[in-house]
């Protein structure tokens, strides 16, 4: 073999080495389900600020069906919800998005039954506690935006405040203001939104 096919067999073997590492860079990590290591350390958070209740029943999952949203939260079940396109982008904005959530449960929880709002004062103490003073209600990640159209428009019949909805409420909703002014923020059917679908 001579010195100009070993050197064209060498630049092959290059290029296709190149062209796999490639290939596995690019290719995504799909991960589903309950993640026992993110929900052991929202449990320890959680105990380390005096909620047992919380600590008890946290749960951290991987959601692949998540496009355009980094993370969720859902009350009373307290669950997190991260998107695992996070893992591509950095560990510190998994860390960040993981946090961000967690401090809705932890306003929820140290709420009661009282109503609060989602990125309100009590959201915003529940970041510092977390260690993410500052944390804004929205993000910029490099995650595909999704516009969707908004089908419904309610209003309310006193202070005519407007929300449009992608979906039709299910259960019937009064204007929180309203109901906080004159009600001492319980529900009052005087404040019930007036319901109207956008052609």
């Amino acid at each position: 073999m001579d010195n100009r096919a070993v050197e064209k067999a060498v630049l092959q073997m290059q290029f296709s080495f190149e062209e796999t590492e490639r290939c596995e860079v690019r290719k995504p990590r799909f991960r589903s389900g309950r993640d026992s290591g993110w929900t052991a350390r929202a449990r320890l958070l959680c105990a380390q600020l005096s909620l047992p209740g919380l600590a008890e029943k946290v749960v951290v999952k991987w959601n692949g069906r998540m496009r355009s949203t980094a993370g969720r939260a859902t009350w009373p079940d307290a669950v997190v919800e991260l998107n695992p396109a996070l893992l591509e982008i950095s560990t510190s904005e998994t860390e960040r998005t993981f946090l961000h959530e967690l401090a809705h449960l932890v306003a929820y929880e140290r709420a009661g039954n009282r109503r609060i709002k989602p990125h309100g004062p009590e959201w915003r103490r529940a970041c510092c506690h977390l260690g993410i003073p500052g944390e804004r209600a929205g993000h910029n990640l490099p995650l595909p935006s999704r516009t969707m159209r908004r089908r419904w428009r309610y209003f309310c019949p006193e202070c005519w405040a407007v929300i449009e909805r992608v979906r039709r409420m299910e259960n019937c909703s009064a204007c929180y203001a309203c109901c906080l002014k004159y009600n001492r923020g319980e529900y009052d059917e005087r404040f019930r939104f007036v319901e109207k679908r956008i052609s």
